[in-house]
């Protein structure tokens, strides 16, 4: 049960400090609050929403030697942090779904999904890419998500074709490595309130 309620923002101090506004007299301040109690109860959800003022966007890169002798379905890169969350990079060599043998799958995921109460989502925008190591070309998927524990990824099953990914010249798996980058902003959350 949530004790105290406010704002952490009420009013900027150079307008509170402003005698020309009132709010203090003589080096002396009145505060005072109105309550009003409800005897009607309710029972349901309710959701609060956090946004994030002037987020900050993390890039975590990760280098993958060897990309033909990968041999799992999926592989996951180290977590990263960004927003109080661990995300990862899920890359699927050989396609997933719409994908499966035609197309490199990429993803990016949250690490620890269970670490996120019952309801909770999180809101991030981020752009995959596939770092072009010749050039500036770099090839890139961007979209925008409500992550949660019941989605816990998101990305595309078609990020590129794995002939064009493979082609020598094209510039994207040099000497068998290939370069990840996810750039993730967070910019907010949900939390899921049960009122009583």
């Amino acid at each position: 049960m949530k004790v105290e309620w406010g704002f952490d923002r009420f009013i900027s101090q150079e307008d509170f400090n402003n005698q020309a506004n009132g709010y203090v007299v003589d080096d002396i301040c009145v505060l005072g609050a109105e309550v009003y109690v409800c005897q009607e109860k309710f029972k349901g959800r309710g959701d609060c929403l956090s946004m994030v003022k002037d987020p900050i966007s993390y890039k975590h890169v990760w280098k993958i030697d060897n990309f033909s002798s990968l041999s799992a379905d999926c592989e996951d890169s180290k977590t990263f942090m960004q927003g109080e969350h661990k995300w990862k990079i899920q890359v699927y060599p050989k396609g997933k779904g719409s994908g499966k043998d035609t197309h490199l799958s990429l993803y990016l995921a949250l690490a620890e999904p269970s670490s996120l109460s019952q309801g909770s989502q999180i809101y991030a925008e981020f752009t995959l890419r596939i770092l072009h190591q010749i050039g500036s070309t770099h090839y890139f998927g961007k979209a925008n998500y409500w992550f949660s524990g019941s989605h816990t990824f998101c990305g595309w099953p078609r990020f590129i074709s794995i002939g064009y990914f493979s082609l020598p010249g094209a510039g994207y798996l040099v000497k068998d490595t290939c370069v990840i980058e996810a750039e993730v902003t967070v910019h907010g959350a949900t939390t899921n309130n049960i009122m009583l």
